[in-house]
């Protein structure tokens, strides 16, 4: 019974650690979307102030997903 136990948690830490990996797509996430609006700001600086509303709600969704993957992980490390 106690190995049994031992497995189901370490089947929760190994999917938590998987969650996890979210947290770096949404960073990678972030990084493509800062760069694309950089390079068109560089491109065309007149149309850049048009475009920072855009650049900060995608921001916004793409760190929504790493909260998420977050939160997932501290769900399968905790709640047995």
């Amino acid at each position: 019974m106690a190995a049994e136990s031992e497995l189901v948690q370490m089947g929760a830490l190994i999917g938590a650690g998987l969650a996890c990996t979210g947290m770096g797509g949404a960073a990678i996430g972030i990084g493509h979307v800062v760069g694309n609006y950089l390079s068109g700001a560089l491109r065309n600086p007149s149309a850049a102030s048009s475009q920072t509303a855009t650049m900060f709600i995608g921001i916004a969704f793409s760190e929504a997903l790493g909260i998420f993957s977050f939160l997932v992980a501290l769900l399968l490390m905790y709640a047995q």
